[in-house]
């Protein structure tokens, strides 16, 4: 596999910061600029930083000097001297459309963890493990944005990862209808706890925007590619409550769910064991070897015991028996920031660079 050079547009942020950890060390791909707002453009890397990182380990030493650029003043300098770019900034929805769209415009590729494009139909929003054939539909945004190399590529909401893979296998049993309850760490927010002192010894129930996603983007995920756009499936239906709790990463699922045709306990936990996605059978770098974990005891999976499994990239499941008005309920988690958002986009990416999409 060849090397390539790549941004990351929202560097100083909690998912940027994410992607410079994973980059630092990716055998695939180089981070070769960091961009993003104005008031951190200009100044060293670990300055725009200071005070503010967030992450369990130290700024990489190859990074510390780069200096930040302009996301969106400096973005036509890139032409030219990067492969794609990691998107993951904090600005209004239309304000990051746009942004996506000029890189994009500009024939480089984007790779997003926003939210911004990920109903827009000839976006791919992709779990590697569960839609990559959702791909297919670059071709035509590409001709849409008059393009030949640049397109963006979306991932989606960091939730879905703790329960929409542990559904996915059990489809062919005919899923009806599912509710979720997603218990969302901190981190989601791109907060710490010294920066977020009102959830100490609190749950806040209430994440803007998040039941709505955590309900739609499972039927995008879900859908086919027709007259290239992807047409949202119209089943199951999905209800949910999303809150936030004092963790610092790992979002974890309470799952109810039922069936057309109910399954027994045992053939859900072999669809879980056996289920390998393409990213497995490509030995993906960032790929879970293991996709989904099953814990037998009662107690788990926990965030803080399991969120870091394999890497962060794995999904891990737990607590699985019948249900008094559904017919099964069980238990996911996720790491947030690093399947769910950072890790998640660069397993996407490793994707596309194996599909050759950046060529």
């Amino acid at each position: 596999m060849k090397r390539y050079k790549v941004g990351i547009v929202g560097a100083t942020g909690m998912v940027g910061q994410r992607f410079a950890g994973l980059l630092s060390r990716h055998p695939y791909f180089t981070p070769a600029f960091l961009l993003a707002s104005a008031k951190s453009a200009g100044m060293r890397y670990e300055e725009a930083v200071a005070g503010r990182w967030a992450m369990p380990f130290p700024i990489p030493e190859t990074l510390k000097d780069l200096v930040v650029l302009d996301a969106e003043k400096d973005a036509e300098s890139l032409v030219g001297k990067v492969d794609f770019v990691f998107c993951a900034v904090n600005m209004k929805k239309e304000e990051i459309r746009a942004l996506e769209e000029k890189y994009a415009k500009l024939e480089i590729p984007v790779v997003s963890n926003n939210s911004a494009h990920r109903f827009t139909p000839d976006v791919p929003m992709v779990i590697p493990e569960i839609n990559p054939e959702h791909l297919d539909v670059i071709p035509f945004q590409r001709k849409r944005l008059g393009t030949e190399r640049g397109f963006i590529a979306v991932k989606s909401n960091c939730s879905l990862q703790s329960y929409v893979p542990l559904l996915h296998p059990l489809r062919g049993f005919g899923i009806k209808s599912v509710a979720v309850c997603t218990y969302q760490a901190i981190s989601g927010a791109g907060k710490t706890f010294e920066r977020m002192p009102e959830i100490l010894d609190n749950i806040i129930p209430y994440i803007g925007g998040e039941e709505e996603k955590s309900e739609k983007e499972p039927l995008k995920i879900w859908g086919t590619l027709q007259g290239g756009e992807i047409l949202p499936s119209v089943s199951p239906a999905i209800t949910a409550q999303c809150l936030r709790v004092p963790v610092s990463d790992g979002h974890t699922a309470a799952v109810f769910v039922s069936f057309e045709k109910k399954p027994r306990k045992e053939e859900i936990l072999s669809a879980w064991k056996n289920y390998r996605g393409l990213p497995q059978e490509l030995a993906l770098p960032s790929a879970p070897k293991q996709f989904i974990h099953y814990f037998e005891e009662d107690d788990r999976p926990q965030a803080k015991l399991d969120r870091d499994l394999e890497g962060g990239m794995a999904i891990s499941a737990g607590r699985l028996r019948e249900d008094s008005v559904f017919d099964y309920r069980f238990i996911g988690l996720s790491h947030n920031t690093l399947r769910g958002a950072a890790g998640g986009a660069v397993l996407l990416a490793e994707l596309l660079a194996e599909r050759k999409f950046f060529n």
